[in-house]
């Protein structure tokens, strides 16, 4: 199991206590998100291997999943040469974006303007149950 003190001790927070944190499809190399985690969330996800972050909204920790049962399972956990941002490599069940998308990175800027370049795979109201 890794040392928690010895990776938070790698970790540069912001003054807010928290580090940026992309997460990449380990086998296939797509990044899917980006989020913030603080010294509890990077604890807990060492931990437990389920990958958890910080939400600034809710003002609490934030298990990827928890409401809408698309997790993020941990398989490498790194920290760029500053130390200011985490890159997790993960195994993630279903879509990763609250918008019911695989990936938060859907809109392009290309030259006739902003385009979406993947669609929808589960209704947001099918995620959440709303």
């Amino acid at each position: 199991m890794t040392d928690p003190a010895a990776v938070l001790a790698a970790l540069r927070f912001n003054a807010d206590g928290l580090v940026p944190a992309i997460a990449q499809q380990y086998d296939t190399g797509e990044v899917l998100m980006m989020a913030w985690m603080n010294r509890d969330a990077v604890t807990e996800t060492l931990a437990t291997g389920r990958v958890c972050y910080w939400s600034r909204s809710r003002r609490a920790l934030w298990r990827k999943g928890e409401t809408s049962g698309q997790q993020q399972t941990l398989k490498d956990f790194r920290i760029d040469c500053d130390g200011d941002t985490i890159l997790l490599l993960v195994d993630q069940l279903g879509v990763a974006c609250h918008t019911g998308r695989r990936s938060c990175f859907y809109t392009a800027a290309r030259p006739e303007g902003m385009v979406e370049i993947e669609e929808v795979r589960i209704a947001p109201g099918d995620l959440y149950g709303k």
